[in-house]
C-alpha cells in the first residue's frame, strides 16, 4: 500500500464499529461520503487487499507492443550502441518510423541495465551574461581534441566558431592537432559564408593571443605587445578578441563541444567515417540538421557582419620580413621564391621585403606593399605553421658601412691599429699631414693603410707593472 492509502483501513475498521462517522472518515481520507461507503463495502467482502488501488499489477492498455519493444532493443544494442536517449528516440522516430518518446526510450535502457552514456553533474553558480543581440556581434572559438573516431580512426582536434546571438555552429573543422592551422581555416569560411565579425571571444591560447610576461624594449614604449600570427590577422580584419579567464565564461562553445561529442561521434560510427578528409566532408550536412534543429532567433533581425575585404587571402596568412639575395631570391622555410626583374629589369637584391605563407601554401613577396613575386601552393598536403613569431620580424640597427674608411683613417692618424688585437707603439707626435693631391681631394674616403703592427718596447709604459711591488721587482737585476 501507498503511503495515501495506508491510513484507510485504521479509519474504515473504526467506522464499522461506529466510533467515527461515514462523513468523518470520508473528510480524514479526503474523499466523499459515497466513495468511503463503497470502501467499507470492499473491506467487507475482501479484506485489506481490497483498499488498494484495482489497477494496480495489470498490464497499461496503452503499454508498448512487444514487437515494438523487441526492436528498440535490437537498434539499441546492435546498431547504436553507445547515444544518448534523446538521440536515440530522434532515430527511431525518424529513420524507423517508431512512434516512441523518450520516456519510453529510456525505460527500455534501464530495464536492460544500461547506464546513461552522458551522466550529469550537479551545476554550479554562475551569473548568467546574456547574448549578444544581433547576429554577428560576439562570436566564440575555440577547438576540442577528443577521440571523434573513437578507436577507428586518429586523433583528432574540432576547430570551432559559434554565433553568441543564436548559438548558431559557424564553421567547423577537424585537424589533427590544435593548431593555426585549424583556426584560420574555421575564420576564413566564417568570413566567406557570412561576413566578419565584430568580437571573439576564446581562451588564453598561445596560438590566439600573447599570454607570456616578456616585454621588449620597443613593446614598452608602445604600450603593446607584439601579437601573434593570428592576432595580426585578427588587428587587419578589425575584429577584437576578449580573453576567458575560464572555461564557463564561453560556456556556450562548452556546451557545443558536449553535445558533438555525443552526436557527431555517432555520426561518425553510424556512416563509418574513420580519417579526417572524409569527416571534413561530411561536415556541411550535419551542420545543416544541426542548426535547423539547435540554433535559436536572435534578438535584433539585422545582423552586424561586416563585408569580407578583398584581399582575405592576403590577410590570412604568416608573414616574415626577408631579405633578397643577390640572385634575387628569398627563402621561406625549406623553399625558395625566385624574383622575376622588376620595371626596366630592375633587380630587387639587397632589398627589404615581406613575404607570405597563405592559408592554402601559396608564397607571395611584397616590396612597399606592391606583389612582385609569386609561388604556388606545394606539392601534397599544406599545414600553415609558424616559422618565425612576428616580434623577430623587427629590423636590428646596423653600423652604415660608409664609416669604415673614415673610422680606419682616423685610427691611422692617431698612430693606432685599425683591429682591435694588433699592437702598435704610440708614437711623440703626430706626423705632419700629407700634401693635399688632386686625388685625394678627388677621394676624401681613401683608404689609408695601417701602420705594421710591431711589439712595445721594454720600457714603454704598458709594460711597466701597476702594483708598488711589482714594480720593485722590476727593478731588480735580472727583473
Amino acid at each position: 500500500m501507498s503511503r495515501k492509502e495506508a491510513p484507510r483501513a485504521g479509519l474504515v475498521r473504526a467506522a464499522l464499529d461506529g466510533r467515527i462517522t461515514n462523513a468523518q472518515g470520508a473528510s480524514a481520507l479526503g474523499m466523499s461520503v459515497r466513495q468511503f461507503q463503497r470502501l467499507k463495502r470492499r473491506f467487507e467482502g475482501d479484506g485489506v487487499r481490497s483498499l488498494t488501488h484495482r489497477t494496480r499489477g495489470r498490464p497499461s492498455p496503452r503499454r508498448l507492443p512487444p514487437e515494438v519493444q523487441a526492436r528498440i532493443v535490437a537498434l539499441m544494442t546492435a546498431t547504436y550502441g553507445p547515444i544518448n536517449d534523446v538521440h536515440l528516440t530522434e532515430k527511431l522516430q525518424e529513420l524507423h518510423a517508431l512512434p516512441v518518446s523518450r520516456a519510453t526510450v529510456r525505460r527500455v535502457r534501464v530495464a536492460l541495465g544500461r547506464p546513461a552514456h552522458r551522466r550529469r553533474r550537479a551545476p554550479t553558480h554562475r551569473r548568467r551574461r546574456p547574448r549578444a543581440p544581433a547576429l554577428g556581434q560576439l562570436a566564440q572559438i575555440d577547438a576540442s581534441p577528443h577521440a571523434w573516431f573513437e578507436a577507428r580512426g586518429p586523433a583528432a582536434a574540432l576547430h570551432g566558431f559559434i554565433d553568441d546571438a543564436s548559438s548558431t555552429p559557424l564553421a567547423l573543422w577537424f585537424c589533427p592537432t590544435e593548431d593555426l592551422h585549424g583556426y584560420t581555416t574555421v575564420l576564413a569560411a566564417t568570413c566567406r559564408q557570412y561576413g566578419v565579425p565584430v568580437t571573439l571571444y576564446g581562451d588564453r591560447l598561445n596560438v590566439l593571443q600573447r599570454n607570456d610576461r616578456h616585454w621588449s624594449l620597443e613593446e614598452q614604449l608602445r604600450g603593446q605587445q607584439e601579437p601573434t600570427h593570428f592576432g595580426r590577422m585578427l588587428a587587419d580584419l578589425g575584429i577584437g578578441f576578449i580573453r576567458a579567464r575560464s572555461p564557463q565564461a564561453k560556456g556556450r562553445i562548452e556546451r557545443l563541444w558536449q553535445t558533438l561529442q555525443d552526436r557527431l561521434v555517432t555520426e561518425l560510427r553510424l556512416r563509418d567515417l574513420s580519417t579526417i578528409a572524409a569527416a571534413n566532408a561530411f561536415l556541411p550536412d550535419f551542420l545543416t540538421d544541426f542548426i535547423r534543429r539547435f540554433a535559436l532567433p536572435p534578438a535584433h533581425a539585422t545582423p552586424a557582419w561586416r563585408p569580407v575585404p578583398r584581399d582575405l587571402d592576403r590577410i590570412l596568412s604568416c608573414r616574415y620580413a626577408r631579405i633578397v639575395a643577390r640572385d634575387n631570391t628569398v627563402h621561406i622555410g625549406p623553399r625558395w621564391i625566385q624574383i622575376p626583374p622588376g620595371p626596366g629589369g630592375r633587380a630587387y637584391a639587397g632589398c627589404h621585403v615581406e613575404v607570405r605563407e597563405l592559408l592554402d601554401g601559396r608564397g607571395l613577396v611584397l616590396y612597399d606593399d606592391v606583389l612582385i613575386a609569386t609561388q604556388g601552393p606545394p606539392d601534397g598536403a599544406f599545414v600553415l605553421k609558424p616559422r618565425a613569431a612576428p616580434s623577430a620580424a623587427r629590423r636590428r640597427p646596423t653600423m652604415p658601412t660608409s664609416s669604415a674608411p673614415a673610422l680606419r683613417r682616423a685610427l691611422a692618424a692617431l698612430g693606432r691599429p685599425a683591429r682591435p688585437g694588433a699592437r702598435a707603439p704610440m708614437p711623440a707626435a703626430l706626423p705632419p699631414p700629407p700634401a693635399a693631391t688632386s686625388a685625394a681631394m678627388a677621394d676624401p674616403v681613401a683608404d689609408v693603410p695601417p701602420p705594421a703592427a710591431s711589439r712595445p718596447a721594454p720600457t714603454h709604459p704598458w709594460r711597466r707593472a701597476f702594483s708598488r711591488r711589482g714594480r720593485e721587482r722590476q727593478t731588480r737585476p735580472g727583473g
